[in-house]
């Protein structure tokens, strides 16, 4: 029998290695350290102590950032140069949290209305939260999780994703040393290696008092109906359909270019990926002659290679299913601009057009270098076709417009609106969604937010 948690290299469909479930003695163990962390330090010591804790972490990634990169290349085929730049983009997330920690959580001042005295929000942590991750973006999911709130007070337990156990083990191991350096418990941060049954459990336990989980609907609802029937703070992040609009532009040339590469980054296996092309009537043929033009001239090639943009897809299984998709697609009447060639796990790619609302593709995500193009008559249609989905994570508008920019913004439904750039992200920005994408909010100021207890004191004259 395999292991649940495996290496298995998406390039070549080689397993490289093999880690085991942790045993439920080892799991109550591991809550245990964690609870106790929690009691003994993260809520004891302040801010700036948990803060040189992370700020050492952000180190140790940038130290080991090859070493990272190359792991998060063999997991899950993302091309070397992004590998790199997502270790450093985690460790500019820590960094974020160790700069501005101390001046997010300070006491907030409350005016009182009536009587003498004072009063103020004290925010501290709530204790022992459960992370499920992702295997997208093995650093930068988990830094966005446990820097905010490792400074915050809280402590942590990490279930990474089963194709992801490597580098869990390294995000472990740099833990471990930052603790140990600065004289903190390793309780403060646990990996677990866990089974869905298991996670049920510690979802369960009193001990935990929030999860956070970033991944598939199907993964956020189960462990929403699990975190709610035991009164547990959840946040989640969920897929996204996300639409790119195009009203207006004066660089048709550049405009696709964003397009490509708000499709490509990661394999297109982005949450927040740019993946319907909404395009007004009257540039509709040239942008969908040019993108297709400049998209497929991105071939598959083995991610380690130097000037690599498209690497394999995660694993067989999703290879598998983005084919089965665009099939599906296909045998319901979508036209195709552009069909991707298909060799293991390499996904050459994709463009679809006239895809209806009859049509499964009309309401599904895409995870993979597939787009699809859409023609529009006027912005309200525009508005319309990009709400008119589950999903609500980011979007993208594309105009000369700057009113129409605003209005366009203020009328779709989602946690992110992008004008005229893509793959802007950065520490200090929000990033979450509305509908099915999810609840609550990560990165920026508002990551600090959402596991806290805003302790109200007040204090008589």
């Amino acid at each position: 029998m395999s292991s649940l948690y495996a290496v298995v290299d998406p390039a070549t469909g080689e397993t490289l290695s093999e880690y085991p479930t942790i045993t439920d003695g080892e799991l109550q163990a591991a809550v245990a350290s964690a609870s106790e962390a929690f009691e003994g330090w993260s809520r004891r010591v302040p801010v700036a102590d948990r803060a040189k804790l992370i700020a050492r972490v952000a180190e140790l990634h940038t130290e080991r950032r090859e070493a990272l990169a190359e792991i998060a290349v063999r997991e899950m085929g993302k091309p070397l140069e992004q590998a790199l730049g997502e270790v450093d983009f985690a460790a500019a997330i820590y960094q974020y949290y160790v700069d501005n920690g101390e001046t997010f959580l300070a006491d907030e001042p409350i005016e009182l209305s009536d009587g003498t005295g004072s009063a103020f929000v004290r925010r501290a942590g709530i204790g022992v939260l459960l992370g499920i991750m992702p295997w997208n973006f093995p650093y930068y999911q988990v830094a966005r999780f446990a820097g905010p709130n490792i400074v915050a007070g809280n402590t942590i337990l990490l279930k990474h994703a089963p194709q992801c156990p490597e580098s869990a083990v390294a995000m472990q191991e740099i833990f471990e040393q930052a603790a140990s350096e600065l004289g903190a418990p390793a309780g403060v941060y646990v990996n677990i290696f866990a089974s869905n049954e298991q996670i049920a459990e510690v979802i369960a336990d009193p001990r935990v008092q929030g999860v956070s989980v970033t991944g598939s609907e199907r993964a956020g609802a189960a462990v929403a109906e699990l975190a709610g029937k035991h009164l547990k703070k959840v946040v989640l992040e969920m897929g996204g359909s996300d639409p790119f609009i195009l009203l207006s532009t004066d660089d048709l040339d550049a405009t696709v270019q964003d397009a490509v590469n708000a499709r490509l980054d990661n394999n297109g296996q982005s949450c927040n990926a740019a993946k319907r092309f909404v395009v007004i009537d009257g540039l509709y043929e040239e942008f969908a002659k040019k993108f297709t033009e400049v998209f497929t001239a991105v071939q598959p090639a083995p991610p380690m290679a130097d000037g690599t943009e498209l690497g394999p897809l995660s694993s067989s299984a999703a290879a598998e299913r983005l084919g089965e998709q665009v099939d599906r697609a296909v045998e319901q009447g979508a036209t195709v601009l552009a069909a991707g060639s298909r060799s293991g796990n390499y996904f050459g790619p994709t463009v679809l057009a006239d895809v209806t609302p009859e049509m499964d593709a009309y309401r599904e995500e895409f995870f993979g270098p597939v787009a699809a193009l859409y023609r529009v008559r006027s912005e309200e249609e525009a508005v319309k076709l990009a709400n008119d989905t589950p999903f609500g994570l980011g979007s993208y508008v594309y105009t000369t417009d700057q009113e129409q920019a605003l209005r366009v913004a203020d009328a779709i439904d989602a946690g992110m609106v992008w004008i005229n750039l893509v793959l802007g992200d950065a520490a200090e920005l929000p990033f979450g969604g509305v509908k099915r994408s999810g609840s609550g909010r990560e990165m920026g100021r508002f990551a600090l937010e959402e596991f806290v207890n805003k302790k109200l004191i007040r204090i008589a004259g």
